[in-house]
């Protein structure tokens, strides 16, 4: 059974979810007609929210932001997501493979083909060698080029792959633990590393992440920790329609909202990533355009289920999810936002019919709280973990003292340990009750929901507590366990959006998580920035970006 564009389990159905993201999506696509001035060309200036520009080595570190920056700009994948239509949901299509399957008698098996004529930026060939030696270079830990830190940032996102060898210079066989009808959706998040290059750097990860060499559609000129990554087009990237309408790129990590704003009204940089609400209304008076897109991302609160949590109680995750004013958050962010509904955006196909409805709702959240045991004579008091900027976190600390103000209207007392994105990262892979999380028995975190792993099973499936998912919560339930293996070893995308609507209904009946709102990754752009898509999706191309003279 070939597969070529929509993954199992995704629906090109995944629309804009709500009415702020319907009436955004006349202004989801900047100037995508003209073409980059060939001489004399300014440079596309990007500010990010993260604090430092993500590794080079082939798996970027911070999150999603990471593999936007750090990841798709220099490197490609296997299966890639489609990025140039601002009106469907999550869709894969070929990429560095141009096609897959899976073997109709052993659902277990699956063969890539490899596209022809790829190099890397060092001119080195890209081929089935490649592929297999950036495996190992992953999941081997006997491999020479084995690297513990790459590893860590993928190991969780690709759960299924046992096996992988190569058939012909073209061809790669994978074999997976068990069937598992979501295995492109997890090979999307491998980027390819040059062999070659690595050699030539003798060896050593640091060198080759100051001269990195992948196969994508920009070559790193210049890496300057903390401060900057400059970039030239790769004039003999192998998709020609993809081929970077601008001849340099610069991203700037500035991890504070005003002072992003700020930079963008001064002229320093073309276009950032999540400007404050506050400051867009002077924005839009001197011209630079705002966009946005609903997508699936999930602002949430991940809970302890462990013994001895407050949150084992449903009464008390049902109450702290109907204290929470949502409307009044998306207020707050000047309506870049929506609502949640549950773990994915309202118009999701897995959306399903769950009874305990999200709202706001006060009063009944401290009934609830009293049946659970607490209230004035034993207020609840919880520590949660939270960054103050990163990948997919929006505007994090007015959000959570948003939602720190509702939780004392009920009576629960919200200390907040803050640390660095890649710190908090790192607690949730690790699980509550770690020592790198400090004690908390909660941390906020930004999600994608976007394919079914992301939204089912990394957070909530038993087998993918650490070292294997981010069921940072160690929920566990076994009826719930079962339903989603049934979900991933069907290959009947009906039969298997019917399961994992299911899924998403226990989610929200046991109120598993705090879930808040989800992004519309609002951008603010210099007027003469041409060629934007914003895309229902994380991930964003950078490619036919440019800067007008």
């Amino acid at each position: 059974m070939a597969s070529r564009a929509t993954p199992r389990g995704m629906s090109r159905r995944t629309v804009l979810a709500s009415a702020a993201g319907a009436a955004a999506a006349a202004a989801t696509s900047v100037g995508r007609d003209g073409a980059a001035q060939a001489q004399g060309q300014p440079p596309l200036r990007v500010a990010i929210t993260a604090s430092e520009y993500p590794w080079t080595m082939g798996q970027p570190n911070q999150g999603y932001e990471g593999f936007r920056f750090g990841g798709f700009t220099l490197f490609d994948a296997l299966i890639q997501y489609k990025l140039d239509d601002p009106n469907i949901g999550p869709t894969l299509i070929p990429n560095l493979a141009t096609e897959w399957a899976v073997d109709a008698n052993d659902k277990r098996q699956w063969v890539f083909k490899l596209r022809r004529g790829v190099k890397f930026h060092d001119g080195s060939d890209f081929n089935a060698d490649a592929v297999i030696w950036n495996f190992e270079k992953l999941f081997n830990d006997k491999s020479p080029q084995f690297d513990l830190r790459q590893t860590s940032q993928v190991r969780p996102r690709i759960p299924s792959a046992r096996a992988w060898r190569k058939i012909d210079d073209y061809t790669v066989h994978f074999t997976t633990d068990r069937p598992d009808s979501t295995f492109p959706t997890q090979i999307a998040h491998v980027l390819y590393s040059s062999p070659a290059q690595w050699e030539k750097m003798g060896r050593d990860w640091n060198k080759f992440a100051l001269e990195p060499s992948g196969t994508g559609p920009f070559k790193m000129s210049r890496l300057i920790p903390r401060e900057r990554a400059e970039f030239v087009r790769n004039e003999q990237y192998w998709d020609e329609k993809r081929r970077p309408k601008t001849e340099r790129l610069i991203v700037l990590p500035i991890p504070e909202a005003t002072t992003r704003a700020n930079a963008l009204l001064s002229g320093q940089v073309d276009m950032i990533d999540a400007p404050p609400p506050d400051v867009i209304p002077r924005l839009r008076q001197r011209g630079f355009v705002i966009t946005q897109n609903i997508y699936p991302h999930s602002w949430n609160w991940y809970i302890s289920h462990r013994e001895g949590s407050p949150w084992r109680d449903v009464r008390v995750r049902r109450a702290l999810n109907l204290a929470v004013d949502r409307e009044g958050i998306v207020r707050l962010l000047g309506g870049f936002a929506a609502p949640a509904q549950g773990n994915v955006i309202p118009s999701s196909v897995w959306r399903g019919n769950p009874s305990f409805k999200l709202r706001y709702d006060p009063a009944e959240a401290r009934r609830l709280l009293a049946q659970a045991g607490f209230g004035a004579n034993n207020p609840l008091t919880m520590k949660i973990l939270v960054a103050a900027s990163g990948s997919g976190e929006m505007l994090p600390m007015p959000m959570n003292e948003f939602i720190q103000e509702n939780f004392k209207e009920v009576g629960v007392n919200i200390e907040f340990e803050v640390v660095e994105w890649q710190q908090k990262s790192n607690c949730r892979r690790a699980g509550v009750g770690a020592p790198i999380c400090r004690g908390v028995i909660g941390q906020q975190a930004a999600t994608t929901t976007q394919d079914p792993f992301s939204a089912f099973k990394r957070s909530y499936h038993s087998t993918t507590v650490n070292p294997n998912g981010f069921n940072f919560g160690y929920h566990m339930d076994p009826k719930y366990d079962e339903l989603i293996d049934r979900a991933f070893q069907t290959f009947d995308e009906a039969e298997q959006n019917r399961l994992l609507a299911q899924a998403e209904a226990h989610i929200v009946d046991q109120a598993l998580d705090l879930f808040v709102v989800h992004d519309v990754g609002p951008r603010a752009l210099s007027p003469k920035v041409r060629g934007w898509v914003h895309a229902q999706n994380w991930f964003q191309d950078l490619a036919p970006v440019y800067m007008a003279p």
